[in-house]
């Protein structure tokens, strides 16, 4: 009897002190603790590294989450879906050329009423040095459109975000001519919808072939409609008299 308890005794498997800490993840109390502003700019700039490195089918959102620090569950709580966060990263890259832009304009247009060639030359340079300089953003830009074209979701997801770039073109428009004193040749709208198409098929065609469409091609492309488009008042009041 004493040797079969001592067999057993051996035999018995042995308990840990304590259980081993599971591998090492996102705090989901410390996602709780970032504000929301945050895990969108993160989310955000890890979106944009990975589709401008891989492009839209060959980032993974975990990839892009475990990037900003985060689990996938945060992307769609943020964006809905894999087009929602690519559309946010084009969204906030148009967003903000149309804010330099502007800007830059408003700093740059300190002369009298009448100087509506001297800004439309500025601001198709600085569009042409964008789309040559940015080349990245083009090919997001034309990825999502082909997407848009074979994808109900993608379209759902692309056509506001043109249909707010357009108004802000127009916008910009409008504002441009009141501070020139220029008479616009057409109506705010209908003048973003053309540079709109203007700026993204020369986009389109540097991509294609950047040796023949350069920057010089492009901003001679964009200042010569938007001259058109944009009349100086004294040049009216002259023709008048």
């Amino acid at each position: 009897m004493r040797r079969t308890a001592d067999v057993k005794e051996k035999t018995m498997p042995s308990i840990p002190d304590r259980v081993p800490d599971p591998a090492p993840g996102p705090d989901p109390l410390a996602v709780r603790r970032v504000p929301r502003s945050e895990v969108r700019r993160r989310l955000l700039a890890a979106a944009a590294r990975a589709f401008a490195g891989r492009g839209y089918d060959d980032s993974r959102l975990e990839d892009i989450a475990r990037d900003a620090g985060f689990t996938k569950g945060a992307v769609y709580s943020n964006f809905g879906s894999k087009d929602g966060l690519f559309g946010a990263v084009l969204a906030q890259g148009a967003d903000a050329e149309n804010d330099n832009l502007m800007a830059a304009i408003r700093h740059e247009d300190q002369a009298p009423k009448g100087n509506a060639d001297a800004v439309t030359v500025f601001a198709a340079r600085a569009v042409a040095n964008r789309i040559v300089d940015d080349v990245e953003h083009g090919r997001l830009g034309l990825e999502f459109a082909a997407r848009s074209a074979r994808d109900e979701g993608t379209r759902a997801v692309l056509t506001p975000i043109r249909r707010a770039q357009r108004d802000a073109a127009a916008r910009a428009f409008a504002e441009v001519a009141e501070r020139t004193g220029a008479r616009p040749a057409v109506s705010p709208e209908l003048a973003a919808l053309i540079v709109h198409c203007l700026t993204n098929g020369l986009s389109n065609e540097h991509i294609a072939d950047p040796d023949e469409v350069g920057a010089t091609e492009v901003e001679s492309a964009l200042a010569t409609v938007l001259g058109a488009l944009m009349t100086p008042l004294s040049a009216d009041a002259e023709g008048d008299a």
